[in-house]
């Protein structure tokens, strides 16, 4: 079996699309497995270490409001159409996933076209417009949150499976990860912060403010941040002149290498809210409080904090209101020292936990395309 995935833009569109063509190729061990990416996409990186070849095309994305730039995205986009034909064409496939980012639309559009097995992933609570362009084009559609199927009109093509992961949390048990992470420290609770892998200036402020209030008060509780690699000197300077590199249960990285295991670990997670943080998060079984980007198309990260808000996995927060961030200390501290309401939030984010979904995506996609023939 032959295929094509795509997705790009940030990890939330690529990481999906790695996780599917894993369980692909372990239910098929002679599947071929291409990607299609932009040419100066992140998936340039992550495609390659993850084992799999890519060819890239040039396509572009919309911005409202930019009429020259979105011109020039039409003939840039044209173009891809053609480089995408020409791709499907020399590769011939079986089927062509995509996983949302504006890249994955010219190769999908062209296999649908050409009456080749197509389908989609989602992963975030509302559809970006790539997805929604397609949706009434393909032969399937997967979600991770139900909350999505309103803004997509095929509805009768859609299963709600959840976020694919790449088995990044096997052979890690919370026992494991808390006696490691937590031996020797005199330390009985996890405080995980983050922002991202360039890190987050409000994630980084709000991080300060718990050590100040809580984890440098706290000598039980150790917390574990990492600013990201954009600013990190920055914030170090702030960090070291507030005195927390005094503080030995207080650690500073750069760079979070091993976040499956500090997860699991984690008795409270602070971070923004992309779908696969998220999924993350679920998996793991975290009590959350949340801070949507407010950069990010349809405003998504707040929708599909707001899932888990609902659901009674998390505190949502807003950068924008000064108020409700001054209460992120507060939300931590409670969530720590009330056993009762953390395990009530740890068994509601684990609601949002689909195991397997990686397996039963590629299952049902091998199923629909051997029906095919």
């Amino acid at each position: 079996m032959r295929i094509i995935l795509s997705g790009g833009g940030t990890g939330g569109h690529i990481t999906p699309a790695l996780a599917i063509a894993d369980a692909l190729v372990r239910a098929e061990k002679d599947t071929q497995i291409l990607f299609v990416g932009s040419k100066n996409g992140m998936e340039n990186t992550l495609v390659p270490s993850g084992g799999y070849p890519i060819w890239s095309i040039g396509s572009a994305g919309y911005k409202r409001g930019k009429y020259l730039e979105n011109v020039k995205a039409v003939v840039k986009n044209v173009k891809a159409l053609g480089d995408a034909g020409k791709i499907i064409e020399k590769f011939r496939p079986d089927g062509v996933i995509g996983t949302g980012g504006y890249v994955c639309f010219p190769i999908v559009y062209s296999a649908s076209k050409r009456g080749i097995y197509t389908a989609l992933h989602e992963s975030n609570a509302v559809a970006g417009l790539a997805v929604k362009m397609l949706s009434e084009k393909v032969d399937r559609i997967f979600l991770n949150f139900g909350e999505c199927e309103s803004s997509i009109k095929s509805k009768e093509k859609i299963l709600q499976y959840g976020n694919p992961l790449r088995m990044v949390s096997e052979g890690v048990s919370r026992d494991s990860a808390r006696r490691e992470i937590l031996a020797n420290s005199g330390c009985r609770a996890l405080i995980l912060s983050f922002g991202g892998s360039l890190g987050a200036r409000a994630l980084n402020d709000a991080a300060l403010e718990v050590m100040k209030e809580v984890s440098s008060k706290y000598k039980w509780i150790k917390h574990i941040h990492s600013s990201g690699k954009q600013g990190y000197a920055e914030f170090y300077k702030r960090f070291s002149e507030q005195g927390f590199d005094k503080c030995e249960n207080i650690e500073l990285r750069e760079y979070i290498y091993d976040m499956p295991k500090l997860m699991q670990a984690a008795d409270v997670v602070i971070s923004r809210c992309g779908a696969m943080t998220l999924s993350e998060i679920a998996a793991a079984g975290r009590a959350s409080v949340l801070v949507p980007s407010p950069n990010v198309a349809d405003d998504h990260q707040f929708k599909n904090a707001t899932a888990f808000s609902k659901g009674g996995a998390a505190f949502v927060v807003r950068e924008n209101n000064a108020e409700e961030m001054r209460k992120i200390p507060q939300y931590v501290e409670t969530i720590l020292t009330d056993a009762s309401l953390r395990a009530s939030m740890e068994s509601n984010a684990k609601k949002f936990d689909y195991p397997g979904a990686a397996d039963k995506i590629a299952e049902r996609i091998i199923k629909e395309i051997k029906n095919r023939t």
